[in-house]
């Protein structure tokens, strides 16, 4: 199992914002067939450190994965991120 986490900084980091973003991953949520599980949450201690939003994804395979990022249901999703996000960090790894 692979699993992808992203963190987002948002360009504008109202909570509504924050929040459009976190609905706009979840809208993924049983549309393609190679994402095994998806979540996402509003970072609640708005620290220095922290980043606003985090995405949480699980596949079985780095080509699973693949097919993910170029899938026609997550091309929207990226070009909405790239939209509103500042910055983001990510780790994937072997579970």
């Amino acid at each position: 199992m692979v699993k992808h986490i992203v963190m987002y900084k948002l360009k504008e980091p109202t909570e509504q914002n924050a929040i459009a973003l976190q609905q706009k991953f979840l809208s993924m949520k049983g549309k393609i067939d190679v994402l095994r599980d998806i979540e996402s949450g509003v970072d609640v201690l708005r620290s220095d450190r922290s980043f606003d939003v985090v995405l949480i994804c699980k596949f079985d395979t780095m080509a699973d994965m693949e097919i993910y990022r170029t899938h026609k249901v997550h091309l929207p999703v990226m070009e909405y991120v790239k939209s509103v996000v500042e910055l983001s960090k990510s780790v994937d790894y072997f579970e």
